[in-house]
């Protein structure tokens, strides 16, 4: 297994989607006091050499000056993470890319570091295994350049979904330390899930 520090790491937060199931834009959700979209961001800066928070033409604007945005290539409108991805590969093609979704309001330093500590360079990506379905978790994952060839060629055949690839392709996956902390919350009912589990309420913008 090859070290993660042979090659830099930089980080992409995800925070583009249109939240139509939470029906409020989930990287503006206030989890932690701050946007969720520039907490995932000031995370990632403490792990990875650089951070750019992909997002929507029309969010680009209304960005915190002090954080890097990213917005899709053109090519790649409605194919969601992959779009995201692909992109930022095409921004620095021999990057490594620590890509992680904003709406994981549980997700911690700690998990995170483990990741890159247990990265394999030799396969397309790292990942975690979903305690929820038993599948490949591939927004919280590290992807390796070799992935972006065949991102690209998945999305061509009209697989959206980057799941598909690391489930097609070698790529690690590994146990999460916590597992709690991978829970996605993506409606309103999620929103009490993870406030239980806080102790609290959370607020929005």
């Amino acid at each position: 297994m090859i070290s993660g520090e042979t090659t830099r790491i930089k980080g992409l937060v995800l925070a583009g989607g249109k939240s139509m199931r939470m029906g409020q834009d989930k990287g503006m959700m206030l989890w932690h006091g701050v946007p969720q979209r520039y907490y995932m961001a000031d995370m990632l800066r403490t792990l990875c050499e650089e951070v750019l928070i992909s997002c929507r033409e029309d969010q680009a604007s209304e960005m915190d000056h002090n954080y890097s945005t990213l917005t899709d290539n053109p090519e790649y409108e409605g194919s969601g993470p992959t779009a995201a991805i692909l992109s930022a590969f095409e921004k620095y093609p021999d990057a490594t890319w620590l890509v992680v979704a904003c709406d994981l309001p549980l997700l911690d330093k700690d998990t995170l570091q483990y990741l890159i500590e247990k990265r394999n360079a030799t396969s397309i990506a790292t990942t975690f295994e979903s305690p929820h379905d038993g599948l490949p978790e591939p927004l919280i994952t590290i992807w390796e350049p070799a992935s972006y060839k065949i991102l690209k060629a998945k999305l061509a055949e009209g697989f959206k979904c980057p799941r598909k690839v690391l489930i097609n392709n070698p790529s690690t996956i590994l146990i999460p330390p916590y597992p709690g902390v991978l829970i996605n919350s993506n409606t309103p009912e999620d929103v009490e899930k993870v406030n239980i589990i806080l102790g609290r309420q959370t607020t929005s913008i």
